[in-house]
């Protein structure tokens, strides 16, 4: 197995990665190229990325999967965590024989990457965090029990689409409890000094509008907590502010996400 991006593989791969008490659904495109790994959404696919991949080409590694319980392989699991699924990250790079990649995170995806380059500033080539990783207290006791009866309305449907791995095989509950994880682990105080300390190059992809389950500007002035920090630390910046709403930005705004990782390439290669 290849120790590094530069000597990794050159053929295309696609099986189950163990982990824990679980294992994962992994594709590989291979190849010389700078190793791109892809973090989902907190309840999407790795399908998602398809049109951020075919925008950036065959000149990159662009490595995806998908996280415990979701999509149509990957394994259930006791520990659906966020600390899990940092760990993850590195399981899937251990796994795939990358020492160093740049990350690609959108929503849920955005907050593990974030967190595995503050943590990895050696192996991090860079991050780009699509509409997520906004440090900002929006949960409160009210909101806790709005998302717990949001996902108790929606426990009737959810068995219906897992079928079509477009829903997790998690309970109602345990996605309840990912969102309200989420939302700690969102606040100023415990997400603005992990953006802070962040030394490698990150661009930010910011949508417009509403997402799943907000309400109002809700959204949007979540999004403005983005000023603070990229006033406080100079590697981080937005590359685009695009029109696209949060749940539509891959699949409509997905050539901003590719400028986006071709500049943090950029930008890692000046800085050396």
């Amino acid at each position: 197995m290849a120790k590094n991006s530069s000597t990794s593989t050159a053929r295309q791969w696609t099986g189950m990665v163990p982990v824990d008490d679980t294992a994962l659904a992994v594709t590989d495109s291979g190849g010389p190229g700078i190793p791109v790994l892809y973090l989902n959404g907190q309840f999407a696919t790795q399908g998602y990325w398809r049109h951020v991949i075919t925008d950036l080409g065959t000149d990159w590694r662009h490595i995806t999967y998908d996280e415990r319980a979701r999509g149509r392989k990957s394994g259930r699991s006791a520990d659906y965590s966020f600390e899990a699924a940092v760990r993850d990250v590195d399981a899937v790079l251990a796994a795939r024989g990358v020492d160093r990649a740049l990350v690609v995170g959108w929503s849920y995806g955005a907050f593990v990457a974030a967190h595995w380059a503050a943590r990895n500033p050696q192996r991090a080539l860079g991050a780009v965090l699509v509409d997520g990783a906004f440090p900002y207290d929006w949960l409160d006791e009210a909101m806790e029990q709005r998302i717990r009866k949001q996902f108790r309305q929606w426990s009737w449907f959810l068995p219906l689409a897992r079928p079509t791995g477009l829903t997790p095989r998690m309970t109602a509950d345990e996605m309840s409890d990912c969102n309200i994880e989420l939302g700690r682990i969102s606040r100023e105080s415990a997400l603005g000094p992990v953006l802070d300390g962040i030394t490698v190059p990150v661009r930010y992809v910011v949508a417009s509008g509403s997402s799943l389950g907000s309400r109002g500007d809700e959204q949007e002035r979540i999004r403005t907590s983005l000023d603070g920090v990229t006033t406080r630390n100079p590697n981080i910046e937005v590359s685009a502010k695009v029109a696209s709403n949060h749940g539509a930005i891959l699949k409509k705004d997905h050539r901003a996400v590719a400028d986006a990782v071709s500049e943090v390439a950029a930008a890692d290669r000046g800085g050396r």
